[in-house]
């Protein structure tokens, strides 16, 4: 349990904690000379389980709220202190405003010097504070009266504190990816950098990989200590040191966020929910500046309310904040706004999106979405988006509320959602999905019979009429789940039914029954489109039309294997069957262009460029100026026999040897190698 004090400057806030611990939290030499608490000071109170009480001790000077506010983040736990002599001062009222602005729930008031007064001016003072708290989160806190001169109610502090550590559950956000907001940075002699803070969600171990967030720069966690001892982890709700490789001093300083890579996502917008305090004396209007203080960070801000609006004071409303310099933030972070000079404080709010894009949108859609996230809890924030209609961002959803993939993929599934895309995952209703799936077939069906020598519809039309509210990437997975099933073929940019062909029809089965006939006999050295059509006797361009379409159609029974060859998925096997029996004839199975050619007969460019085409479908993989099998070609492109023996004789010796009757420039050179 994480506890910090509150209270007015010497109200006894430090002798307090010191007299809790035994640890003079004062450690700079300006607080000693002086007599006052400037910056944050911690202590530690051991329990009897092993546990710790941290103590965080804050200054009470109202120049320095501003290491107060970085003090108070973060916490369970809250010790409002009143001097029993003063009373309620200026800067009890700030920081008790703080602590309900900053939603702090589990608190007590400790009345301290009560050794100067009498038992009626303590029991005053306690009322007064306890009618003060009434309207906050903090009502009904347990009032303790204690000195720390003579010891009085310091037994019964320390024993509550205890109760209170030991009724505390582990916090809901341990689970979470790591989150830890740094307060302090130094450097130790042998060690580098040392950075202290408190982790806010998930938990740290030595070797880990982090981010230091906004500046991105990437660390790895050295050590850990707690309470200047070496520690296996630390979790959500504990404070702690780590000491990081990958960073100088300067490169990390407090404000900064220690965290996984997975919500490293700084933002200078945030929508939000924004509380003016009841003593203020004038609204807040739109494009006040401000200093926003959200965990540890202090950056300067404008509000933007809609036009011609503002918010009274004790009144509430939703605005976007416009930071001057980037900050990390998450759903449901609590923030505090300060005046411009940073003298009082005005007002809080809770953060409900951070990623707030330029992008324009309706005001209907704007409200429409900050409401979802209004929800209380991410189930019914998911459950809000979906009512919208919209298809959900995952890798925001996720970011907002530091979900991690497992415990995001059970809640997707309990909602009945069915997520999509590759490059930026969405997520609808799986009725939708189900009713766009279904609506593929028997559109792709009517699109053949209106447009039967069309190859296939364009995806990107079919999306627009089918499933406008998707990304390309998105319904892409929807056809890619289609096509896996063989319930439609995708090429390219185009769709189709797996039965479609472009040549179904009178005059071009007629052709086919010609064109069929003379690629088979041809075998494997299929004559060019303009020999063919010689052959044929048909026109060039009527031929090409045609083998192009039929190549394109569903079924593949002709396959366009060059530029300007066609084979049939026959011969096509039985190269495919040829390239088995190379490599099988070679003792690695690695065969060359070169072999490849004698076993098929044809010639070496036209072997070359077969093996290229084999490439292409998986067959065959290239590696260097050799190739090898890469699968089974049986599924791919159907059975054929695998040959016993190569087409063309191996070449004899004395073919290969020069002849002695030619000139040395006119001899034979063999031909066993290629070069593309």
């Amino acid at each position: 349990m994480i506890v910090a004090t509150a209270g007015h400057i010497d109200h006894g806030k430090t002798l307090l904690v010191k007299t809790l611990t035994g640890v003079d939290t004062d450690r700079l030499p300006e607080e000693k000379a002086r007599g006052i608490s400037i910056d944050l000071g911690f202590a530690y109170l051991p329990l009897p389980n092993g546990e710790l009480i941290g103590f965080v001790d804050v200054p009470g000077h109202e120049r320095f709220v501003r290491n107060m506010l970085a003090g108070v983040c973060g916490i369970d736990y809250a010790l409002l202190v009143v001097a029993a002599d003063d009373g309620v001062m200026p800067q009890t009222l700030e920081h008790l405003n703080i602590l309900n602005l900053l939603h702090i729930q589990r608190g007590a008031v400790v009345v301290t010097k009560i050794d100067r007064v009498d038992e009626a001016r303590v029991q005053q003072v306690g009322e007064d504070v306890t009618a003060l708290l009434s309207a906050t989160q903090l009502a009904g806190a347990t009032v303790m009266p204690v000195s720390a001169i003579s010891g009085a109610g310091i037994t019964e502090l320390r024993e509550l504190l205890k109760r209170e550590a030991a009724s505390s559950s582990s916090r809901a956000n341990a689970d979470q990816h790591f989150r830890y907001a740094a307060d302090r940075a130094f450097s130790v002699a042998g060690s580098g950098t040392v950075v202290t803070g408190t982790v806010f969600n998930g938990k740290v171990v030595p070797g880990d990989k982090l981010v230091i967030s906004p500046a991105g720069n990437e660390v790895r966690v050295r050590g850990i200590q707690i309470q200047g001892k070496a520690a296996q982890q630390a979790v959500a709700g504990q404070r702690c040191a780590l000491n990081l490789t990958g960073t100088d001093l300067a490169a990390v300083s407090r404000g900064d966020w220690v965290l996984a890579p997975e919500i490293h996502h700084p933002t200078q917008r945030i929508a939000g929910r924004v509380s003016v305090l009841a003593s203020e004396t004038q609204s807040l209007k739109h494009w006040t500046p401000v200093h926003l203080h959200l965990a540890t960070a202090d950056v300067t801000a404008r509000i933007a309310i809609r036009r011609g609006e503002s918010i009274a004071p004790g009144a509430s409303a939703i605005v976007q904040l416009q930071l001057d310099k980037p900050i990390g933030a998450l759903h449901g972070d609590r923030f505090i706004l300060r005046d411009q000079s940073a003298t009082r404080t005005i007002g809080g709010g809770v953060v409900l999106d951070p990623f707030v894009t330029s992008q324009r949108r309706s005001k209907e859609a704007r409200e429409a979405d900050l409401a979802a996230l209004e929800q209380p809890t991410p189930e019914a924030t998911l459950a809000a988006l979906i009512q919208l209609g919209k298809p959900i961002d995952l890798q925001r959803f996720e970011t907002l509320f530091n979900m991690p993939a497992a415990q995001a993929a059970a809640l997707y599934d309990k909602a009945a959602l069915a997520p999509l895309g590759k490059d930026t995952r969405v997520a609808i209703p799986r009725a939708r999905h189900s009713q766009i799936a279904d609506a593929i077939t028997p559109h792709l069906q009517a699109f053949h019979k209106a447009q039967p020598q069309a190859t296939g519809e364009e995806t990107e039309t079919l999306r627009k009429q089918l499933a406008p509210e998707l990304s390309a990437d998105a319904f892409g997975t929807i056809l890619r789940t289609l096509a896996d099933a063989r319930k439609i073929e995708t090429s390219g940019s185009i769709a189709r039914l797996p039965a479609h062909s472009t040549t179904a029809n009178s005059a071009d089965e007629t052709m086919w029954q010609l064109v069929k006939p003379a690629l088979e006999t041809a075998g494997f050295a299929a004559p060019q489109i303009k020999d063919l059509a010689l052959q044929l006797k048909m026109k060039e361009p009527i031929l090409k039309d045609f083998l192009y379409r039929k190549a394109k159609a569903g079924g593949a029974e002709i396959y366009r294997v060059t530029p300007d060859r066609f084979y049939t998925r026959g011969t096509v096997a039985k190269l495919a069957a040829t390239a088995q029996a190379t490599a099988q004839a070679q003792p690695t199975g690695i065969f060359t262009a070169a072999q490849y050619r004698d076993w098929t007969g044809v010639g070496r460019g036209l072997a070359i460029e077969i093996l290229e085409f084999m490439d292409t479908l998986g067959v065959t993989q290239r590696i260097g100026d050799t190739r090898k099998m890469r699968k089974d070609f049986v599924p791919i492109v159907g059975t054929a026999d695998i040959p016993t023996k190569p087409l063309l004789a191996a070449p004899r010796p004395a073919q290969l040897a020069p002849s002695s009757n030619k000139p040395a420039n006119q001899q034979r050179r063999p031909n066993n190698s290629y070069r593309r």
